[in-house]
């Protein structure tokens, strides 16, 4: 299992065009084959501030969206929206059977 969390430091000004340009991304990855899971999130301590938190199936499933068409649009106008580049952690994971 693949986990990605990618850090969003959002220019106030183009937070809600950012809110509306990454909800198709949202809901098209959400449809895709091998994820378990694709939530944005706020933080709450540090305002214009977002996260994605990403579960994938495995490295295949990640490559196939990272290509994606729903995923290159939204990276080609990412830039625009962000007050600071965007930072990625990825993780990898095994479910343990207890």
């Amino acid at each position: 299992m693949i986990i990605i969390h990618a850090l969003f430091q959002v220019n106030p000004e183009k937070q809600e065009e950012f809110l509306q340009e990454i909800q198709p991304l949202v809901a098209a990855s959400r449809e895709e084959s091998g994820n378990i899971s694709y939530d944005l999130v706020k933080d709450t301590d540090k305002e214009n501030v977002f996260r994605m938190i990403e579960v994938w199936q495995d490295g295949p499933a990640v490559q196939s969206h990272n290509q994606s068409e729903h995923f290159t649009a939204f990276t080609g106008k990412a830039k625009a929206f962000l007050a600071a580049p965007l930072e990625a952690k990825i993780y990898e994971a095994q479910t343990m059977g207890m």
